[in-house]
């Protein structure tokens, strides 16, 4: 099976890396090794496992229906179902009918992913993101705790530190480190600051711009946390960083062309998804449902939608590193590729 731009696997690996808007090989590989090496740290490999099984199902879905040829090649059928692949085994315990509760969720974002660029995306010209993600993980995870058979694990272990225990305002200068890039590995559900690290050099391997966004995203993100004492535990674990740092990407290198009045925007928009973090975890609490990126997709919607006043471009491949072939290929500016780019994440 072959796309218009490579293999099955050249295209699944393109999934991977869509999650931060990338369309690079490379890059997708280097988000594996990521998952992978977050598995080996926890001895638990169910979740690299459901990454690779998400992303083949996904992708194999979009193939199977004959989804947009384009789309399909450029990996943004993929992403999504890599983001099931790994959170579903994050909240619930492993078992055989986890793996076909993880291949009918995959399988389904795609359809939803479909529906969401003839709907969201034709309409008002808003990119479904990682909004198929949201929903359907919403979804499962609250199904699974009415199955038998599924088992919903309990909150993970927090960090211990001084300043997650009250003893210190701030977090020490190794600890503030392991948070900037725990905010970038959260975006996959990584916990491991060295994780985060490997797919910060992905970005930057795909595009300069975009890991400087994403750079940027990452220490507004940890500043006003700071700043409104958020919870240390939950800061300390990046959870207050990873939807920010999908706002900062893609408001100001993705969706919404770089003037700099964009900057301030961006910057804007990242403040506000720290503080829909904050609400959304509050909200979901008491049902025992995860935020995921719920506070980056509301603030992104929000924010693309008003094109009039901050005029945005639909999703295309940030190209501008030596490492990327494609970044010494003229633009297509065609505007059958300006549709179907639009339909693109998170």
């Amino acid at each position: 099976m072959r796309g218009e731009n490579g293999n099955f696997i050249t295209v699944c690996l393109k999934g991977a890396s869509q999650v931060f808007f990338m369309e690079n090989v490379i890059t997708g590989a280097l988000f594996l090794v990521a998952i992978f090496y977050a598995s080996f740290v926890s001895q638990s490999w169910a979740t690299s496992i459901g990454a690779i099984v998400g992303v083949i199902v996904a992708t194999a879905v979009a193939y199977m229906l004959d989804f947009d040829a384009s789309s399909r090649a450029s990996g943004l059928f993929g992403f999504n179902g890599i983001l099931i692949g790994v959170a579903l085994p994050t909240f619930v315990a492993p078992s055989p009918e986890l793996w076909l509760y993880i291949i009918v969720g995959a399988a389904l974002t795609t359809i939803v992913t479909a529906a969401f660029a003839a709907t969201l995306t034709k309409s008002w010209g808003v990119p479904g993101s990682t909004g198929p993600f949201v929903l359907i993980a919403w979804l499962m995870l609250a199904g699974a705790y009415s199955f038998g058979s599924l088992r919903v694990l309990s909150e993970t272990q927090k960090l211990a530190s001084d300043y997650q225990l009250g003893a210190a305002s701030l977090p020490g200068l190794v600890e503030a480190v392991e948070i900037f890039f725990r905010n970038i590995g959260q975006v996959y559900l990584l916990g491991s600051w060295i994780s985060g690290a490997i797919i910060l050099l992905g970005i930057f391997i795909a595009s300069r711009a975009a890991g400087l966004a994403a750079v940027g995203g990452s220490l507004l993100a940890m500043g006003t946390a700071f700043v409104m004492r958020a919870d240390p535990s939950l800061v300390s674990q990046g959870l207050y960083g990873f939807s920010p740092v999908l706002a900062a990407m893609a408001l100001s290198v993705v969706f919404v062309q770089p003037p700099p009045v964009v900057i301030g925007y961006a910057a804007l928009g990242v403040i506000v998804t720290v503080f829909l973090q904050a609400a959304f975890d509050l909200i979901l609490a008491p049902i025992g449902l995860p935020s995921f990126t719920a506070a980056y997709v509301l603030t992104m919607y929000l924010f693309i939608a008003p094109r009039k006043f901050a005029p945005p471009h639909p999703h295309k491949p940030v190209v501008d590193h030596a490492l990327n072939p494609a970044a010494h290929a003229p633009a297509d500016p065609t505007p059958e590729t300006r549709a179907t780019a639009a339909t693109n994440p998170s």
